[in-house]
């Protein structure tokens, strides 16, 4: 018996890493649990409907026990591309795997890029150094304000950030700022994402808004999106996909303010999609708390989405497969304010969807996408290794 399914629904909570891989210390990563640490730091999660799931099977994780019999497949997933950013996990879940890493700027980007950059937009840059978000907007939101010079800076991932205070430099000018280092940063200088960082607020107080944008490099070819699209179904981004995948093989894009309004998107996904997929980012996790090292408040975040999920186990339809993952790790336990290399966790729940399967550990994030392929019956893609004989009934 052939199983159809109508629509898949991907949840990737944004950098919730189940640990670290076995090339982890190439990148300084020793020791980074993401989920299993921050469980450790607040004395025990409470999240039982994601243990309903498995995925206290999958690592221990204090306060969440294994289930002798959790109601969906469960694993964990490694990383083949060399990197740990937003983009690389999220394309080789969508079957991209790179053979090389994006470019990064430990000592800032070189005079060629920013001389070019402050020629063509006619201003002048602070900055120019790897920070912490939150921090460089305090360190040098009072001179920005002065001046009104953008502030560039970027990380240990392949990122291209411009912050500017919402009123001293609208968003439109702001993104068109962006859209011009995106065609400056191409070749040997084209890092994975130039981002669009407003903020807002009085000196001593400044904050980031919701109304980030990145501006991603295209795929180097089809993606999962892509394949669903040619066979003639939809696919719904909700959240940051449509900057990641810059836009290709999305047919409708829904911008979220925050993991709660990014469920509230996706369950409004949920009630038009007919056919297809929707693949939802929640960023919370790792914009607010993984990067500023709150293990507190990564905690919250976990158990709020604990709450909120059985609103979609309520919406699926016996047609229907959901996927619960992650992109990579940021452990807030660490020293670091970086991603972090690590596996990412898999949950897949449904009607179809045979309890108790342990899928232990899968070489490639993109046998996550190949599957969500062979469910809606699309062209297989280019990397990856479906497991959908393994997780459903009648095959």
């Amino acid at each position: 018996m052939v199983i159809m399914i109508n629509r898949v629904i991907l949840i990737v909570l944004d950098s919730v890493g189940v640990g670290e891989m076995p090339d982890a210390a190439k990148y300084g990563d020793e020791g980074s649990n993401t989920l299993g640490n921050v469980a450790k730091a607040v004395g025990g999660l409470n999240m039982p409907n994601m243990q309903k799931l498995g995925i206290g099977n999958i690592i221990d994780v204090m306060g969440v026990p294994p289930l002798k019999q959790p109601a969906g497949a469960y694993g964990k997933a490694a990383e083949k591309s060399p990197g740990k950013d937003t983009t690389t996990g999220h394309w080789e879940l969508a079957g991209v795997v790179l053979d090389r890493p994006f470019p990064v700027y430990p000592n800032g980007f070189p005079a060629e890029i920013i001389n070019e950059f402050e020629k063509r937009t006619g201003t002048k840059v602070l900055g120019n150094k790897p920070a912490s978000g939150t921090e460089i907007i305090q360190e040098l939101g009072d001179e920005h304000v002065k001046t009104k010079n953008p502030i560039v800076y970027t990380s240990a991932d392949s990122v291209f950030q411009i912050a500017a205070h919402e009123e001293v430099i609208p968003l439109e000018k702001l993104y068109e700022m962006c859209k011009i280092a995106r065609e400056i940063l191409q070749g040997e200088h084209a890092v994975a994402r130039v981002i669009a960082r407003p903020f807002i607020g009085e000196s001593g107080n400044y904050v980031r808004t919701y109304n980030r944008a990145d501006f991603s490099l295209k795929p180097p070819y089809e993606t999962l999106l892509d394949k669903v699209v040619a066979a003639g179904m939809e696919v719904v981004g909700v959240g940051k996909i449509w900057d990641i995948f810059a836009g290709q093989g999305i047919t409708k894009a829904i911008h979220t303010n925050g993991n709660m309004d990014g469920v509230n998107k996706t369950l409004m996904a949920m009630d038009e999609l007919e056919q297809g997929l929707i693949f939802t980012n929640l960023v919370d996790y790792d914009m607010l708390y993984g990067h500023r090292n709150d293990a507190i408040g990564y905690a919250r975040a976990l158990e709020d989405f604990d709450k909120r999920l059985p609103e979609i186990l309520t919406k699926l339809k016996k047609d229907d497969v959901l996927i619960i993952t992650a992109d990579h790790g940021c452990d807030p336990t660490t020293k670091s304010t970086d991603h972090s290399r690590e596996y990412v966790p898999i949950l897949v729940y449904g009607d179809v969807i045979k309890p108790d399967v342990d899928l232990k550990t899968l070489s490639c994030f993109s046998d996550i996408g190949q599957t969500v392929a062979d469910f809606l019956g699309c062209e297989k893609l280019r990397n990856g290794i479906s497991f959908k004989r393994v997780i459903t009934y009648n095959l």
